[in-house]
């Protein structure tokens, strides 16, 4: 019977199914002696005019598939494998507001809350050769940064230093606290740009964060939902801030430590919103997409450790007053309260409150005048806005050069087609260049570095790669019983290895090993029934199903 297999593509939590079929059966090559490399889905060995394409620099050139000669392969798959098991990457981590204010005259708005950066990631422990103790002067930081404004000129007054300390957690952190626009900039957008440097004088790389929007002050008018761009959906990642009496020194924000919310006066923690259900079942808060509105029921969730905050009523604050009419949507910089449910009617209740660094409930009072406002102090008064985060992960360890290690590449989605005898793979995402391979695993697949126009559209860069065989991750693939999952990475042509967050999975049906010549047939009743269900399934499911999984 002939052996195929169907292809499922998972992406969060969305599945479906394409190309039943998806291949017939391995081919493997004709010629004992020809070269028996990892086996994919294309034959380029045998096909000179499919042979890969390379230019002088080793790059792949746009539009031809390529592969490294096999001599580099064999070094490269002990180091990816290296790599892989002793997960030995580097991971750079900005994090920064949605919006910015801009900064009129003589005044400098810095932003709030502050640029930070995170290095994470066993690479960054760089241990001293056996024998050798550290020179006088390298004790200290391995790495130091600076941060700015893109397009900037990088002076000294335009640029903030970094100073990285070590977190309880093992992550190096540092903060931007001096950074602002002026009112000679123009632009409605920009990024910021970080610069990282070894100790020595080596530079590391040049990263980019998301894109800035600017404002020139928090929206007093009721928002509306045809103008989206300040108003803060469910499930987006907001930060919390408290300043009492205006004060800038005075800024906390809402912040995780040893397992506990805090408000801390250097660190902020991005949280995740989420429109929770009214009536909950057991306790369980499922969330819900849409914009969030005053009133709503919302969670917050910290993006790092996953601890939540009890289900609370969202306020708007007028005049340290809560508004407990107002339903309009939430918008950036917008001050605002946290309301415990199940308080008594009218205007009291209890709401989100810091205490010096403890963040505590303040039971608020009904206000004499309008029923349906509540009195609260400075310290229940929070100021929200919206977050952004980009990583960057890669690992040195597999590299001869001294080049920086930017541009990384960063895969948004993954896009998987073909059929017959070929099954192909398009990685879409940033960064990507002709001098990029993809690896399955420890295996490298043939790539081709993808761009151009069609009807007078540009198209976004991509990767295409053929989705290597099973049978290059075993000998005995036909008679597996348990997936196997590969990490999806990136290779450049000098050695740099970039992880991802995606994997590859192959995941065998149901299936037994062929009787040895001359064993006895099943007679018993049992023994057929199983028979007939290996039979069943041999006729009603694939052998094997391709999973892409996030």
């Amino acid at each position: 019977m002939p052996q195929t297999r169907g292809l499922q593509v998972q992406c969060g939590h969305r599945s479906y199914l394409r190309s039943p079929g998806l291949v017939g059966r391995l081919h493997p090559p004709a010629d004992p002696s020809a070269p028996t490399g990892p086996l994919t889905h294309l034959n380029l060995l045998d096909n000179p005019e499919a042979r890969p394409q390379s230019g002088a620099d080793g790059r792949s050139l746009p539009g031809s598939w390529n592969r490294s000669p096999p001599e580099r392969t064999t070094v490269l798959r002990e180091g990816v494998r290296r790599c892989l098991q002793q997960q030995c990457e580097q991971t750079v981590r900005i994090l920064h507001a949605k919006v910015a204010q801009k900064s009129y005259g003589n005044e400098k708005r810095f932003f709030c809350p502050p640029p930070c950066v995170y290095l994470s990631g066993p690479g960054w422990r760089v241990k001293p050769v056996p024998g050798q103790a550290h020179q006088a002067g390298e004790m200290g930081p391995t790495v130091c940064g600076y941060m700015g404004l893109d397009g900037a000129s990088g002076s000294a007054a335009e640029t903030q230093k970094l100073n990285f300390e070590e977190q309880p957690d093992s992550r190096e952190f540092g903060c931007a606290k001096t950074l602002y626009i002026s009112d000679a900039d123009k632009r409605k957008h920009f990024r910021l740009v970080l610069r990282l440097v070894l100790r020595g004088g080596r530079e590391l790389g040049t990263f980019h964060s998301r894109l800035i929007k600017v404002i020139s002050k928090p929206s007093q008018k009721k928002q509306s939902l045809k103008n989206t761009d300040l108003c803060i959906s469910s499930g987006s990642k907001v930060s919390l801030f408290n300043r009492l009496r205006s004060q800038t020194v005075s800024t906390r924000y809402l912040s995780v430590e040893d397992g506990a919310f805090v408000a801390s006066a250097r660190q902020w923690a991005a949280f995740t919103l989420h429109l929770a259900d009214d009536c909950p079942s057991q306790g369980d808060f499922p969330p819900r997409e849409g914009y969030v509105r005053y009133g709503s029921l919302v969670q917050l969730v910290c993006t790092v450790t996953g601890i939540t905050l009890p289900p609370m009523i969202i306020r708007k604050v007028t005049k340290q007053c809560a508004l407990l009419d107002v339903d309009e949507p939430i918008s950036q910089l917008h001050k605002c309260a946290f309301q415990f449910p199940g308080g008594p009617p009218g205007g009291g209740g209890t709401y989100l409150c810091l205490a010096t660094e403890k963040v505590v409930q303040f039971q608020a009072s009904p206000c004499p005048k309008e029923a349906n406002r509540a009195l609260l102090n400075d310290s229940s008064c929070w100021t929200i806005i919206g977050t952004e985060s980009v990583e960057f992960s890669f690992s040195t360890s597999l590299a001869c050069t001294r080049e920086p290690v930017t541009p990384v590449p960063l895969i948004s989605t993954l896009e998987l087609s073909g059929g017959g005898d070929v099954a192909t793979l398009e990685l879409h995402g940033e960064n990507f260049h002709a001098g990029l391979k993809v690896w399955f695993g420890d295996v490298e697949a043939e790539t081709m570095y993808r761009y151009g126009s069609r009807e007078r559209r540009v198209l976004p860069r991509s990767l295409v790669c053929v989705v290597p065989d099973v049978a290059a991750f075993g000998s005995d693939w036909r008679w597996l019983r348990t997936p196997i999952t590969v990490a999806v990475s990136l290779v450049r042509a000098d050695g740099l290895f970039y992880p991802s967050a995606f994997s590859f999975t192959y995941t065998p049906e149901y299936s037994t090993r062929p009787d040895p010549p001359g064993a006895p047939q099943p007679t018993t009743e049992a023994d057929a029934d199983a028979l007939l269900e290996s039979i069943h399934h041999e006729f009603t499911r694939t052998n094997f199903h391709l999973f892409i999984q996030t």
